[in-house]
């Protein structure tokens, strides 16, 4: 049975189920404290064939294999991009537009370029491809995609101080880390109370409340859909354990894993405060493990949390 069959890679619920075992058991080797995602293999089995997990879309795979060459140009990028013009006229928009605040304008798809470089590009279209691919009957995403491009801004920003990653990593984590959410959100019609639910949760880790509602969550539906679209194994690690605030202590966790997890806390928390709010069940429960880990006090993550939210005035 195949999930979806749109476009591109399509892949049917045993690819998937194993896809989603071979993740479960390569982390539980990584952090023994890490349990199975789903205990029941049977149950697992069913769920998994009921929600919609986007394929990899052609011109994304098409986008990877030139990125991922030896010597990738943008002669060759560009012509991939080319193919699609709404996507070529984002990426114009885009490039010409004051987030980059370019000098000179973009006179065609393979000046933008040349102008923001094969990594940005590459950054920008995952993002536009995604804004494109997940979609959910009668409901509006803008939030969702608003709030996931503050978290990549910031988390970018970030790294340049704590440099944990390359910018690339933390914006591309930025994006997908909630994307599992309208994923769900399209699968369980409650979804949306759960997760408010979820998030004024003080005790238990976010992820639980899914759990105990669909036998699965958020972080763990995302890890998947980051692993079938081909991102980094890093980014797609850190999706499904950036609720899992014991891990920023487990010393056998990758540094760069552990690294977006906390930097990803401090960010959340920031646009929450952004967006008025002063108090975060997350951040009470991440906070100190968070500073801990980055080596800094609670005064100087208010400190960062302010200098974020002038980054994200700045770019509205």
């Amino acid at each position: 049975m195949e999930i979806l069959s749109n476009e591109g890679d399509a892949f049917s619920g045993m690819e998937v189920l194993s896809a989603y075992h071979l993740l479960s058991i390569k982390l539980s080797k990584m952090n023994q404290k890490i349990a199975p995602v789903v205990s029941n293999n049977q149950s697992l089995d069913q769920l998994v064939k009921t929600i919609r997990i986007p394929p990899r879309p052609s011109l994304l795979v098409e986008m990877q294999k030139e990125l991922n060459k030896e010597d990738p140009c943008a002669i060759g990028l560009a012509k991939v991009i080319s193919n699609d013009v709404a996507l070529s006229a984002s990426l114009m928009k885009l490039t010409n537009s004051s987030f980059f605040g370019l000098r000179l304008q973009a006179r065609s798809v393979d000046h933008a370029v040349r102008l923001i470089g094969l990594n940005q590009t590459g950054i920008l279209m995952t993002g536009i491809i995604a804004r494109q691919t997940i979609e959910i009957k009668a409901q509006s995403l803008r939030k969702f995609w608003d709030h996931s491009s503050k978290r990549a801004h910031g988390l970018s920003a970030l790294v340049g101080r704590f440099p944990v990653c390359t910018s690339d990593i933390a914006h591309t984590f930025g994006l997908f880390c909630d994307i599992g959410v309208p994923i769900l959100m399209e699968r369980f019609p409650d979804y949306a109370d759960t997760w408010k639910k979820a998030n004024s949760e003080p005790v238990l880790a976010l992820t639980e409340i899914e759990d105990q509602a669909y036998n699965t969550n958020h972080a763990a539906i995302g890890s998947l859909m980051a692993r079938t679209w081909g991102l980094p194994e890093s980014v797609s690690t850190a999706i499904l354990l950036h609720h899992d605030y014991a891990t920023l202590e487990d010393r056998a966790t990758d540094e760069l894993i552990r690294g977006l997890i906390a930097l990803t806390s401090l960010v959340e928390f920031a646009i929450q405060k952004f967006e008025g709010q002063e108090s975060s069940c997350e951040w009470t429960k991440s906070g100190e493990r968070v500073c801990q880990y980055l080596g800094i006090s609670m005064e100087d993550a208010d400190d960062w949390c302010e200098e974020l939210q002038d980054l994200f005035h700045k770019s509205r």
